[in-house]
């Protein structure tokens, strides 16, 4: 059984200064990646940010983000 084709990318997870979620720039960093041919993304925890992002915006992230493969 094939799960995924093409090419999957562990993006980083962009912060403001006060260590909450940029959801601009996090959703342009989706958007650019789309639009270049990504098949898959696995976000939040694989570049390191795992400690800090919160369990809600994991959340968040997860439900906004349906119509991708997302890997987490």
């Amino acid at each position: 059984m094939e799960i995924f084709r093409g090419c999957g990318v562990a993006i980083v997870t962009p912060f403001r200064e006060d260590e909450s979620l940029d959801e601009e720039r996090f959703r342009d960093l989706i958007e650019w990646q789309i639009a270049e041919g990504s098949s898959a993304l696995v976000p939040c925890g694989t570049t390191g940010e795992a400690p800090t992002i919160t369990s809600e915006d994991l959340e968040r992230i997860r439900e906004k983000y349906t119509r991708l493969k997302l890997v987490s």
